[in-house]
């Protein structure tokens, strides 16, 4: 099956809409306008305040603001969107993934004005948006399901009453939303109570609805999940199946077409199983079932959830069945018939797509905003990049931090891997932390490669993935290039340099860089043309404009921005900046406030957010662990806790904004005095980013 046999241009002309309208944003936004307008409809955009100037914005033939930044202002606003379609004339509406695609209320708001929703039926999205009612919906239709308790309206009481006879370890589940978002995993009967209050919050603020349910926890499952196509004429085929099991926290990072584990026989009978769920609701359009499957009896597979929507992951079955899925979820929201029954459908080669994300892998994936200061994006043979990326564009703190996605496409598995790993060393993104380094550990790891994967591996390989750090010659060509910036234009007083100049010989300087968490100091001497570096007992010459630099190899990308220095190296990147005065002069004056080697007081937010929950309140006696503060950022929530015992100080509240390395909290220690348990909260069972709570990831 192919996109050049079955997807030859339709006469429009009879179509009840020549408008479409994408509700999203990002990558996704931008990979819908492509189809779009290759099928020669009028594409709108829609953008926030803090999207203007985005991407998808600029490949759009029409673009409309809808809002502020804030998603429940402009992408979650049904009524922004509406007002937007009324202003364009826009026939239909494509709602991409995340936000408002699989919100039955939108679908109906858009059937009562006439509009046509691409994507499946409000009564679809009824039974499939409810994680119980979709279980226990199915079951009755030849899919099997996890073993658990999911009913409606169970209070936390119901919920531990049952937790026995569904046995531990369990995952907790929100029965709104999807994407492995607001998941939970409990291994033991006494941690139960503490997560049940952390999951029904995240469902509430993520879904706004915390029903909760509980499952089994299948340990090293295998996630696997089957793409679906159905007109509205009653045809219904699948497209084979992703394997998605390399997952951080319930958040898919690679994923695959087809899965290396399944026989014909096994993807032939989990093809059928998906296609029942679909005609269980008499669904249309393009949806993916997904399921567990068990590593250890691969036969065996569990319905988990149906996602009525585009998947994140949906390039990868393209590439290998050359379907044009969004092209085709127009088609039939058009009311074309499928020209193909499931006998033509053929997997041809191997698809592997890697997630780029703004966060820093090392820094237990804390997300990371800022300007987009150098790029490159691969290209080549088997090659696909869906991005959201521009040179100069922001990357705020307001969305889900997925940037890119980039696909390669080979013969086979092993093809797939290399021309993906090479596609990523040729990727550069400089101007925010990103995942790319870590993306290709992942994929060059010796069991990936065989294949040997299941949903738990990142999370154990994560501690002994060799990140690479920066190196003495990038610390010297930073420096140079930091102290070269400040070189004055032409005619500017040779007293206002900041490079060294001085009558006579050239003046020593000594340069800080932060980097990797640490300072070093780099001194300096001008030499000629060029510059003597001097790190600990390392000499490192450089070139003027670091042309040349000891042991640096000529493809390593490098742009000063301000007081930062941004590197970048086959997929590895590093900023180092150079503190202010005042910023020395502080740690100096923090360090002689307290003993050589004693916990820093001051509580720190390590990046920009809002403050969602306090759980502590000021002069409360706390424990060191205890969570004092929860921030969100990218739809990221992070808990951040007393470093030592003593007395909080803090006047945040809920929906506070924070600053990156703003001080939160301050602990005044009291050695003679210990918070009591009674005194103290309950420590949270981590201080880590608990699992997304509303984006694009699915």
């Amino acid at each position: 099956m192919s996109s050049s046999t079955h997807s030859s241009n339709p006469d429009i002309s009879s179509w009840s809409f020549d408008t479409v309208l994408v509700a999203n944003r990002g990558e996704i936004a931008s990979r819908v306008i492509r189809s779009v307008r290759a099928l020669g409809l009028r594409s709108v955009a829609v953008h926030s305040d803090a999207d203007a100037d985005a991407r998808h914005v600029r490949d759009a033939d029409l673009a409309v603001r809808i809002g502020s930044a804030a998603p429940s202002e402009s992408y979650l606003s049904i009524p922004a969107v509406l007002e937007a379609c009324r202003r364009t004339g826009a026939g239909a509406v494509h709602p991409g993934y995340g936000f408002l695609s699989e919100n039955a209320a939108f679908a109906e708001a858009l059937e009562d004005a006439g509009i046509v929703f691409i994507g499946p039926s409000v009564h679809a999205l009824n039974i499939m948006g409810d994680k119980i009612r979709s279980k226990n919906h199915v079951a009755g239709f030849a899919v099997p399901v996890v073993p658990g308790i999911a009913e409606p309206g169970l209070s936390d009481e119901d919920l531990l009453a049952a937790a026995d006879d569904v046995g531990f370890p369990l995952l907790i589940k929100p029965s709104a939303g999807g994407g492995g978002k607001g998941m939970h995993a409990v291994q033991r009967a006494d941690e139960l109570p503490e997560v049940l209050l952390t999951a029904r919050r995240v469902a509430a603020r993520a879904f706004g609805d915390d029903t909760l349910f509980l499952e089994r926890l299948i340990e090293r499952p295998r996630h696997i999940e089957v793409q679906v196509l159905a007109d509205g004429h009653g045809s219904v085929i699948h497209l084979g199946e992703r394997e998605c099991s390399l997952q951080r926290r319930h958040q898919k990072v690679i994923e695959e077409a087809p899965s290396a584990l399944l026989d014909e026989a096994t993807r032939e009978r989990i093809g059928e199983a998906a296609c029942n769920a679909a005609r269980s609701v008499d669904y249309t359009g393009a949806g993916t079932v997904e399921f567990l499957v068990s590593d250890a009896a691969p036969d065996e597979f569990f319905f988990m959830e149906m996602n009525t929507r585009l998947q994140v992951e949906h390039p990868v079955t393209e590439l290998v069945t050359g379907v044009d899925l969004v092209e085709w979820q127009i088609r039939i929201a058009a009311g074309e018939h499928l020209p193909i029954a499931q006998d033509d459908v053929v997997l041809t080669g191997h698809a592997v797509e890697a997630r780029v994300y703004a966060e820093n892998p090392e820094a237990g994936f804390l997300p990371s905003t800022g300007t987009i200061v150098a790029l490159v994006e691969a290209a080549g043979e088997g090659v696909r990049v869906d991005s959201s990326l521009l040179l100069g564009g922001t990357v705020s703190s307001s969305y889900d931090p997925m940037l890119a996605k980039v696909i390669a496409w080979g013969a086979d598995r092993s093809q797939a891997l290399d021309r993906l790993d090479a596609a990523l060393a040729d990727t550069v993104v400089l101007g925010v932390d990103t995942n790319i380094e870590y993306l290709r550990l992942l994929v060059n790891d010796d069991d990936v490669r065989a294949a040997r994967l299941d949903t738990t591996m990142i999370e154990r390989k994560l501690p002994d993935l060799a990140f690479r750090t920066v190196s003495p010659e990038e610390l010297a060509l930073a420096a140079v290039m930091l102290v070269e910036a400040d070189v004055p234009t032409a005619g500017a007083s040779p007293w206002r340099r900041g490079d060294g100049f001085r009558l006579g010989a050239s003046r020593p300087r000594a340069l800080h860089l932060e980097h990797d968490g640490a300072t070093t100091v780099v001194g300096l001497r001008q030499e000629g043309t060029g510059w003597s570096a001097t790190i600990g007992d390392r000499t490192i010459h450089v070139s003027a404009g670091g042309a040349a630099i000891d042991g640096l190899r000529s493809r390593r990308q490098h742009t000063v921005d301000g007081n930062t220095v941004w590197l970048g190296d086959a997929g590895f990147s590093a900023h180092l900046r150079r503190p202010g005065r005042r910023e020395l002069l502080d740690v100096v004056l923090s360090r002689i406030e307290r003993e050589e080697g004693a916990i820093d007081p001051a509580v720190r937010s390590p990046m920009p957010g809002t403050v969602v929950s306090v759980a502590v309140e000021d002069g409360a006696l706390v424990e060191a662990g205890d969570v004092l503060v929860a921030v969100e950022a990218m739809k990221m929530e992070h808990q951040l806790t007393a470093g030592l015992s003593g007395v909080v100080r803090l006047s945040l509240k809920p929906g506070d904004l924070v600053r990156a390395q703003q001080i939160v909290a301050t602990i005044e220690s009291h050695a003679d005095t210990q918070a009591s348990p009674t005194d103290s909260p309950t420590a949270s069972p981590t201080a880590s980013p608990t699992s997304p709570t509303e984006g694009s990831a699915a």
